[in-house]
């Protein structure tokens, strides 16, 4: 545990009503991008050498960022045996916690597969001309796990129980191992999820294995999971040869609370975001000023029994904000333009106000549901759009490992009706060749 700190934690305090409040909460919500360039250079070099070098380059790049001394990257596999392995080694309890959890996120995206459009279906007009659409799995999908500052078995479950369910071909999983240490719960996870393969290898230099392949690893068709800046940056790079779920930022947690909530559970609440990162974000908005100082004396109180005490600290100084609103239909106009990852509604009725939430990651409703259970087994997808990116992206589900094919077989009548149409778009288009292939299968009068 961290020594304890008497040191109070300067939160910053905000009112909706504050003349320019609306610029001061979007400077708030920006995070400082000095860094940018400097990353993408590392990260295009990175790319560049592994899609020439390939197996060789990996090596070069896993011996110097993970410490790991090794001669071929199938030394870096880890066997389906050894995740078994891993999973028997467990105490009981991890175990019991670790299947629960697998089993709550998988029941939750097979009910999700069943009503997401996750299914083909097709319909035939009168004239006999059959449309539709073709669902189908995607062949080969990468899983980015971090690890490094931290260990994330709940990761493995979330993006490749998905994946499972929408029957992919073969799951990859890479999750770098600095210095060869190896976590039995990211394995035994890997384990119940059905991960076809693991690599034990991070960074960029993952990512580009994954989107371009190697002699040992094969090209993959999407990539999904979060990781550090330097793989949001490798991600960004390689979409459009592959796929990406998302680029996902450091952590958020927003508050709403009608003050009906215990002071030290909406503190905690706020600490669970940011001991993730130093750069997460943890905001409450709450109509009660009174309420809002009691959550600031229950940080002051809690802050020094945090293992993490030093993250969180620096997150609350730097990106935490303490808001105050003139009632709960505000707090939820003012969500919307937050976005946020996560979004907790610690309200006596709080449905009444989760319906006028429009943009959110995932919404936890009542004072019991603290965003840590969505993050680990309440079942629904812990990989969330961020930095605002809630208002036009959606969680991470069994959709996003599915394509979809458009069928069309037009009959013989129906290209008679349709044929005309196509025709006259097409003249009017300048398309000259469209337009015949659609005239010439019209019936000579």
């Amino acid at each position: 545990m961290s020594k304890v700190s008497n040191q109070t934690v300067t939160v910053q305090r905000l009112k909706s009503s504050d003349p320019g409040f609306q610029k001061t909460l979007l400077d708030s919500l920006s995070l400082p991008s000095a860094d940018d360039h400097a990353i993408d250079a590392v990260v295009i070099s990175i790319l560049a050498d592994i899609k020439v070098g390939g197996d060789e380059a990996l090596i070069k790049y896993t011996k110097q960022f993970d410490r790991l001394s090794v001669n071929r990257v199938s030394d870096l596999e880890i066997k389906q045996v050894d995740l078994e392995a891993a999973y028997r080694s467990l105490p009981s309890e991890q175990a019991k916690a670790l299947e629960f959890a697998a089993q709550r996120v998988r029941a939750y995206h097979e009910k999700q597969k069943e009503a997401a459009g996750c299914r083909s279906w097709e319909y035939t007009e009168p004239d006999g001309t059959r449309l539709g659409q073709k669902v189908t799995p995607l062949d080969r999908v990468g899983i980015y796990v971090p690890g490094g500052k931290a260990a994330y078995p709940s990761s493995v479950l979330m993006n490749a129980i998905p994946a499972r369910v929408a029957v992919v071909g073969e799951i990859i999983m890479v999750v770098p191992t600095p210095d060869g240490a190896r976590n039995p719960l990211v394995l035994a996870a890997a384990h119940l999820a059905g991960v076809h393969r693991v690599f034990t290898i991070g960074g960029a230099q993952a990512v580009a294995a994954l989107a371009y392949g190697t002699q040992t690893i094969p090209a993959v068709d999407k990539i999904v999971g979060p990781g550090n800046a330097y793989v949001a940056a490798a991600k960004r790079r390689v979409f459009g040869t592959v796929g990406i779920d998302m680029i996902a930022g450091p952590s958020e947690i927003l508050i709403l609370c009608d003050g009906s909530t215990d002071p030290d559970w909406i503190a905690m609440d706020l600490f669970s975001q940011a001991e993730h990162d130093e750069l997460a974000q943890s905001i409450l908005l709450c109509p009660d000023p009174r309420f809002i100082d009691k959550v600031n004396e229950s940080i002051q109180k809690l802050l020094s029994q945090m293992p993490r005490e030093k993250v969180i600290r620096t997150s609350l100084q730097n990106r935490a904000l303490l808001i105050e609103v003139g009632d709960m239909s505000e707090a939820c106009q003012i969500a919307n333009v937050i976005a946020a990852e996560h979004l907790e509604i610690c309200a006596q009725e709080p449905q009444q106000w989760a319906d006028k939430i429009r943009h959110a990651g995932a919404i936890f409703m009542g004072s019991y549901t603290s965003e840590s259970l969505g993050d680990y087994c309440a079942g629904p997808n812990h990989v969330l759009p961020t930095a605002r990116t809630a208002r036009f992206s959606s969680p991470l589900g069994v959709y996003d490992f599915m394509k979809r094919s458009s069928l069309i077989e037009v009959s013989e009548a129906g290209a008679q009706t349709l044929g005309p149409i196509a025709s006259t778009l097409a003249h009017g288009e300048g398309l000259q060749a469209h337009a015949r292939a659609a005239e010439m299968r019209l019936k000579k009068k």
